[in-house]
């Protein structure tokens, strides 16, 4: 690799830097929903997540939350029209969604479908070495969840 003192580097040279190598890189999804604590609850009941916390102000008004798989985190953010922040709920299209790894997808299936998420996909087995299916949230984020195949 090689190093470059200007701020952006040619397309064909990688810019390298240095960082803390002792240091885990991370990298956390943060979904803004209408109502924090509504989803942090679905996402930890319906989707399997495990609670990361939900942070409130004095007067009980949720402000923040996290839901973890693994060590992996994903933050929820309120409604913020000063940061441009919004729900995808009533979108007639999604921006994005979010793929997660889960140990045995047709259980996961399983749960989620009797916990009232909508299903977009059922389990079926993919071409690039996965079975996956598709869920939504109730403000409509998307999710994929997959298992490798055997």
């Amino acid at each position: 690799m090689s190093k470059t003192s200007s701020p952006r580097a040619p397309q064909n040279e990688v810019m390298t830097t240095t960082h803390d190598t002792t240091t885990k890189a991370a990298v956390i999804p943060v979904l803004v929903y209408e109502d924090i604590e509504a989803a942090h609850d679905f996402l930890v009941g319906a989707f399997g997540f495990t609670s990361g916390g939900l942070h409130r102000l004095d007067d009980g008004t949720v402000v923040h939350a996290e839901v973890r798989n693994g060590d992996a985190a994903i933050w929820l953010h309120g409604v913020s029209p000063e940061h441009d922040l919004a729900s995808p709920r009533g979108a007639g299209a999604s921006h994005g969604g979010l793929s997660v790894i889960v140990p045995e997808v047709d259980a996961h299936y399983a749960r989620t479908r009797a916990a009232g998420a909508r299903i977009d996909s059922a389990p079926t087995d993919q071409d690039y070495g996965l079975r996956e299916y598709g869920a939504r949230d109730p403000e409509n984020h998307r999710w994929w969840f997959s298992s490798p195949l055997a």
